[in-house]
């Protein structure tokens, strides 16, 4: 019965946030209506929201979420080719699980990791 997950991460700053996810990493705003101290983006079937936390520490943050790709390849020279930052820990590879995955921060210290079944 459970259909969608929207994973709503902390936020600092809406429109940091939104410019990173937009201009790079290609998410688009969902909706006409801007909502006070939230935000809700979306690329193809993925969708995530933000929810303002102004006193966030980024250094304090544990917010995380995985993304399932069928074109990691593809999708890490994207943010390659648009100079995003890549987690130093978290290059493209395969891991001994079976992913071929690889990870960013966001303005917040959210963790994003990108993962492909090989």
């Amino acid at each position: 019965m459970l259909t969608e997950i929207h994973p709503k991460l902390p936020m600092r700053d809406k429109s940091i946030t939104r410019d990173y996810f937009i201009k790079q990493l290609g998410f688009k705003p969902i909706g006409e209506k801007d909502y006070d101290g939230y935000l809700m983006l979306e690329r193809e079937q993925i969708e995530i929201h933000f929810f303002e936390f102004k006193d966030l520490n980024p250094k304090e943050n544990y917010g995380m979420v995985f993304i399932r790709t069928d074109s990691i390849d593809t999708l890490y020279q994207s943010f390659l080719d648009k100079k995003v930052a890549i987690h130093p820990n978290g290059k493209l590879e395969t891991k001994p699980w079976g992913q071929k995955e690889f990870s960013i921060l966001d303005p917040d210290n959210n963790l994003l990791t990108f993962g492909e079944s090989t």
